[in-house]
């Protein structure tokens, strides 16, 4: 389940209604899913998006989504420190960043034009969140004992390439 964070006002909720009208509001989709069978910590790709395959489908085809793959992050992924710090840098896609959250957990960070404050969203297993192409937006899985498993989706894997805005927001909000 969901936890939405405004730091600056020492707000937090777990209301699955009110989080999704909050990122809904501003462009982002926030959705919940469930497998139509159990999975196994140790699930394949081909398993966990089967496991979907009645919500992923048709999510994709509506939205006009093209390739679909399952992202492991953990504290086995060879060089985590380097891929960490890849994702903690404020940046946008000229793609959607779509994640659903099979297991494991992670914060989506957002800093908005237009709006105050900056805001994160802790995603878990059953989550999907969409952040739209041009979006300001950082990711952090954890400094430590990272874990995410996310089936991500695609119009073109190139469109996913980071752009850094270098505002130097995400500083004041990342864990040293």
């Amino acid at each position: 389940m969901a936890v939405l964070n405004i730091p600056n006002q020492q707000f937090s909720t777990r209301n699955p209604t009110e989080i999704q009208k909050f990122l809904n509001d501003r462009g982002v989709i926030f959705e919940q899913w469930e497998a139509n069978k159990p999975l196994e910590k140790t699930a394949d790709q081909q398993t966990v998006i089967d496991a979907y395959a009645h919500v992923l489908f048709p999510y994709m085809e509506k939205n006009g989504y093209q390739t679909v793959d399952v992202i492991n992050i953990n504290s086995e992924t060879q060089n985590y420190e380097a891929v960490r710090a890849k994702f903690l840098s404020e940046h946008r896609h000229t793609e959607d960043e779509v994640r659903f959250f099979v297991d494991g957990q992670g914060y989506f960070w957002f800093n908005l034009e237009n709006e105050t404050p900056v805001f994160n969203v802790l995603c878990e297993a059953g989550d999907l969140i969409s952040v739209p192409n041009g979006t300001a937006h950082w990711f952090d899985a954890g400094k430590e004992n990272p874990h995410v498993k996310a089936i991500r989706m695609f119009i073109d894997t190139s469109g996913w390439v980071p752009h850094y805005t270098s505002s130097g927001v995400d500083l004041g909000y990342n864990p040293k």
